[in-house]
């Protein structure tokens, strides 16, 4: 399952976490990145341990987890400190096909997470940079993923995924993980559609209409069947 989550980060802040990124030191990407992945990995992250980071990455966690269609298709458990990396075009950036780490570990706080769902946060306009495409490949085929700044894509981490050639600009984003309650992918899909379906009858008739109040239930007893916290 593939969901776009649109204005996670309203345009005002996406640029003062730019300002602030601009003036940073940047490192090689590929100290964060797996065996296989550090061999396709070509690009700059700010070091995750700095305080800017952190910082950022509080930010993004706290308007994610108040964002509702977020917690309607991640029903997240642990979220991993976000990451930032840039694609410079002049750098012949790009990160070649992998699919990310199984288990993911933050020292710094000793959180272990499995890694269930990947997401990618754009924290450039499409027009700032040439290339740079999130591929997504699942069993439906190729997916090229580009969108504004300030939105996310949240995709499974078991997805093999690249991201294609920067030729102009620059593209920069926020990357992390998260551990779901809901660790069967189809079940998770299955409560997302659920959920989706019951706020758009509460739009049309009322959250207190006896037939909601009834799919509602069955939300909540579904979600309290498969969910490991």
């Amino acid at each position: 399952m593939l969901v776009c989550i649109p204005e996670v980060l309203p345009k005002s802040e996406v640029a003062e976490f730019r300002r602030l990124m601009d003036g940073a030191e940047w490192e090689d990407g590929r100290s964060t990145a797996g065996a296989q992945s550090a061999m396709v990995k070509r690009n700059e992250q700010l070091p995750p341990d700095s305080e800017l980071a952190r910082a950022l990455g509080r930010r993004i966690v706290s308007a994610l987890t108040a964002n509702p269609k977020f917690v309607a298709a991640a029903v997240p458990l642990q979220i991993f400190p976000p990451l930032f990396n840039r694609y410079v075009a002049s750098g012949g950036h790009h990160f070649g096909i992998h699919v990310d780490n199984a288990v993911r570990g933050d020292h710094l706080t000793g959180l272990r997470i499995r890694t269930d769902l990947s997401i990618t946060l754009f924290l450039a306009e499409p027009d700032e940079y040439d290339g740079g495409e999130l591929v997504i490949e699942d069993t439906y085929g190729s997916h090229e993923v580009k969108l504004s700044a300030g939105d996310a894509v949240l995709y499974p981490s078991t997805s093999l995924h690249m991201v294609t050639p920067v030729t102009r600009g620059a593209r920069v984003a926020s990357f992390f993980w998260l551990q779901s309650m809901i660790r069967d992918a189809q079940a998770r899909s299955m409560i997302y559609d659920l959920d989706t379906a019951i706020q758009a009858l509460v739009e049309r008739l009322g959250r207190d209409d006896p037939e909601t109040v009834k799919l509602t239930g069955i939300y909540h007893n579904l979600i309290r069947y498969w969910a490991e916290v």
